[in-house]
């Protein structure tokens, strides 16, 4: 099933003080995210960012603060958002059935959220080239075990040309201009 902006909802996880300096590869995961983030926001795609534990691991990293200054934050101390009731109150405020996950840690946070999320009747992407584990291996492992309980895993130019569906528009020029092509 492609993706469609209207029906997405973009959920950051953790993507947080603290736990970002030993993730493997974080300033191009948090770049991506970023990015990604940018032409949500640009189409309107909704977007709902969560923190585990901000008190010991402290709130988003600043390089997301544009993407998330209008976003809802979620505090969460399951590993799993879904577990948390005002996070299930903000994903059926928003009445969307395509999920977008991108975040911190895909073996944990990401891979709980995703599984429960999935078997709660949503359509779940997992953005791969926007999740990170502190290890390498931990990452892969995720991303072979969510491909078998069947979540879709994407890259993150998949999900932007999804959501623009077709080039010659002039949300498309805009768009390509000032992000894909930049």
């Amino acid at each position: 099933m492609l993706l469609t902006a209207e029906q997405s909802l973009l959920v950051i996880i953790d993507v947080q003080e603290k736990l970002a300096p030993v993730i493997n590869q974080r300033d191009q995961l948090i770049a991506r995210m970023r990015w990604l983030g940018e032409i949500a926001n640009e189409l309107n795609v909704g977007v709902l960012v969560t923190e585990q534990y901000p008190k010991g691991l402290g709130i988003s990293v600043d390089a997301l603060s544009g993407v998330i200054e209008n976003a809802q934050v979620v505090e969460k101390l399951h590993f799993s958002a879904w577990q948390e009731p005002n996070f299930v109150e903000a994903v059926e405020n928003h009445d969307k059935r395509q999920i977008i996950l991108m975040g911190m840690e895909t073996h944990v946070c990401i891979l709980q959220t995703a599984i429960d999320m999935a078997q709660a009747g949503y359509q779940v992407y997992v953005v791969e080239d926007a999740v990170g584990s502190r290890r390498d291996s931990d990452k892969q492992t995720a991303l072979a075990r969510l491909r078998q309980a069947g979540i879709n895993i994407i890259s993150s130019e998949m999900a932007a040309y999804e959501w623009l569906y077709k080039s010659g528009t002039d949300e498309f020029r805009h768009i390509t201009k000032n992000w894909i092509r930049g």
